[in-house]
């Protein structure tokens, strides 16, 4: 079986400015993106993410299958193998593509606004539908001091778990987070240590939550994960280093590359150097929970008839508020102005309707190649003037969309859920 190119009839980057200028202008600032799969050779994918079932190995089966989906991405995937632009999204105008990486570079603070640009020169943020059968290993990503040693960016993340994309829990519906209290680095580096004797037994060593659709999760970086199988939608920094610390996952042997691909190659057997990558204070906390778990809270001033914009990623990582996500709900025949302070990407996850002069429809199962309309990337002039949205369907037409860095003056705090139950 043969599939089409995701890249095929892409303009280049050098005569990107001439379309770029007449889709902004057609769609007044909203740009239509097309579908980014992403495989993952040491994962099993879940199946949830409507990608037709028969193209999941579509990069081909060496590669791994597609268990991931990125939504307004200029972040490449850091996977062995890639094909040259996995992991970018792409926009789509009058039948042809251009990578948004290209429309920021040359549009950037039309696109993403000042304020980002002149500090990133780049969308710095991206998110993804992750979804897989099982749990996968216990690992962690690298702070931003200790991914510069290898030229990288540190990638803290978040977690919700979209009812629309979890129809079933698939094969274990909990997350390991951090470690136990009173947890000791010499246990920890034990596991390090037993790597090629089976299974490590990092988890003996941790906690299991169960996961619950609607909720979710702040994960810091340095911060130890295994995440369940429920799909994920994961609002994060634009970055993908990671290291793996478990070394056998559902019967499947992780290579020990796994755990040191973004540290420096002098030190990918130093143990204490590799333990020290953890945030361990984060890791034993006694709160855990208290400090990362996440559930909705109404906008109550986003809000009005027949619509409800409800915060799903909120609060800080280490003080700095890198990304956050909002929500969107609106009952058949409402409509409403939707209108924020900065750039966001926007995922459909239910029904049908219009941002605008685009169409908006919820897939329900996609061919590996095949435009959709679900995606839209909302600039920043266009979401600071405002966006009408409306729903044409007879069921509640539902969005995800995920804000950059420093986007919003009213985010709530940390576990500012608790008070508003």
């Amino acid at each position: 079986m043969s599939f089409a190119k995701l890249d095929a009839g892409l303009v280049q980057s050098d005569n990107v400015a001439a379309i770029l200028d007449r889709a902004l202008d057609a769609g007044e600032g909203l740009l239509r993106l097309t579908p980014t799969w992403v495989p993952r050779s040491f994962l099993h994918p879940g199946r949830r993410i409507r990608l037709n079932p028969s193209h999941l190995y579509a990069f081909g089966a060496d590669r791994g299958g597609i268990d991931e989906r990125w939504f307004a991405s200029t972040t490449e995937a850091a996977n062995d193998g890639r094909v040259w632009h996995e992991g970018l999204s792409m926009c789509l105008f009058e039948g042809d593509k251009f990578l948004l990486r290209d429309a920021v570079s040359e549009a950037g603070k039309r696109l993403v606004g000042a304020a980002i640009y002149s500090k990133y020169e780049r969308w710095p943020v991206y998110s993804k539908f992750f979804d897989n059968m099982g749990p996968i290993p216990h690992h962690m990503h690298q702070s931003f001091e200790d991914a510069a040693l290898v030229g990288q960016e540190g990638k803290p993340e978040s977690y919700y778990f979209p009812p629309q994309y979890n129809n079933v829990d698939n094969n274990f519906c909990y997350t390991f987070m951090g470690l136990e209290p009173g947890t000791t680095k010499e246990q920890l580096r034990k596991c390090l240590e037993d790597w090629n004797k089976g299974d490590n037994g990092i988890l003996d060593l941790s906690k299991a939550y169960r996961l619950k659709r609607g909720t979710g999760w702040l994960i810091p970086p340095g911060v130890l994960h295994a995440p369940g199988s429920l799909c994920t939608y994961e609002p994060q920094w634009g970055s993908d280093v990671f290291g793996m610390f478990q070394s056998i996952v559902e019967g499947r042997y992780v290579p020990w590359d796994l755990l040191v691909k973004d540290m420096p190659e002098d030190k990918h057997h130093d143990l204490d150097f590799i333990v020290g990558q953890l945030d361990w204070e984060k890791n034993v906390d006694t709160h855990f929970k208290d400090a990362n778990y996440i559930e909705p809270i109404v906008d109550a001033e986003k809000s009005g008839n027949g619509y409800t914009d409800r915060w799903i990623v909120y609060g800080t990582i280490e003080g700095q508020q890198l990304f956050s996500a909002k929500e969107l709900t609106l009952e058949p025949g409402a409509k409403c102005t939707l209108q924020d302070p900065g750039a966001s990407g926007w995922i459909t996850v239910q029904g049908k309707g219009r941002m605008g002069k685009l169409a908006l429809q919820t897939p329900a199962m996609i061919d590996f190649g095949q435009n959709t309309e679900d995606e839209v990337f909302i600039s920043h002039e266009a979401a600071t003037r405002g966006v009408e949205i409306e729903n044409t369907g007879s069921e509640p037409l539902v969005g995800l969309r995920y804000f950059g860095p420093n986007c919003h003056a009213n985010l709530p705090a940390n576990g500012a859920w608790q008070t508003h139950r």
